[in-house]
């Protein structure tokens, strides 16, 4: 496999892990409403599981309540069902046309916990990238040794793999910490 490629490689798994941290952060319910939280609810509609975004329009009230309107209103009941199952944690509201969810606003010691669980999740995402490091790392190696690359040339490689690296890491503290502000601000 040649440089390029483990580099190319590498960077693109990192992109990854970085998307899915931003993934993970837009299903954490701050009290603000985000029609991302249901991003995981599918709704059992004529024996299929569909997610909530094909069956209705979601859009969002007063910045702590989002209204669901289905396209079709006899699908009312199956995704209230499906929300209810769901661990959201929150009661929808059913006025006959939509459906609301009223996002409530956490406690001090709940935005802590929110706060713990960010901090963990960007920890777990720094780690999977100083393991995508890693990996690269000891695939250049084992191009170095099968294929006597200068030794100069292994060392401005895995000088470039750890700018990278860092260039990821602070992308991840950066979004961890706009998820704290986000969650202490509320």
């Amino acid at each position: 496999m040649p440089v390029d490629e483990i580099m190319q490689k590498g960077e693109e798994k990192m992109i990854k892990s970085l998307q899915s941290t931003q993934k993970e952060f837009s299903n954490i319910r701050t009290g603000r409403a985000n029609p991302m939280v249901l991003d995981s609810v599918s709704v059992e509609y004529y024996g299929t599981p569909t997610p909530v975004r094909q069956l209705a329009n979601i859009s969002v009230q007063d910045g702590t309540t989002l209204v669901i309107a289905p396209y079709d209103k006899t699908s009312i009941a199956a995704i209230e069902k499906a929300i209810l199952k769901s661990d959201l944690g929150i009661t929808p509201g059913n006025d006959g046309a939509n459906i609301r969810l009223a996002f409530p606003q956490p406690t001090e010691e709940r935005r802590k916990e929110l706060v713990k669980e960010v901090k963990k999740i960007g920890e777990d995402s720094k780690v999977a990238i100083r393991n995508i490091r890693r990996e690269m790392t000891d695939s250049l190696k084992k191009i170095e040794k099968a294929e006597s690359i200068p030794e100069d040339d292994v060392k401005k490689h895995q000088d470039e793999i750890q700018k990278i690296t860092d260039k990821y890491i602070k992308d991840i503290d950066k979004i961890v910490s706009e998820k704290e502000t986000e969650i202490l601000s509320i």
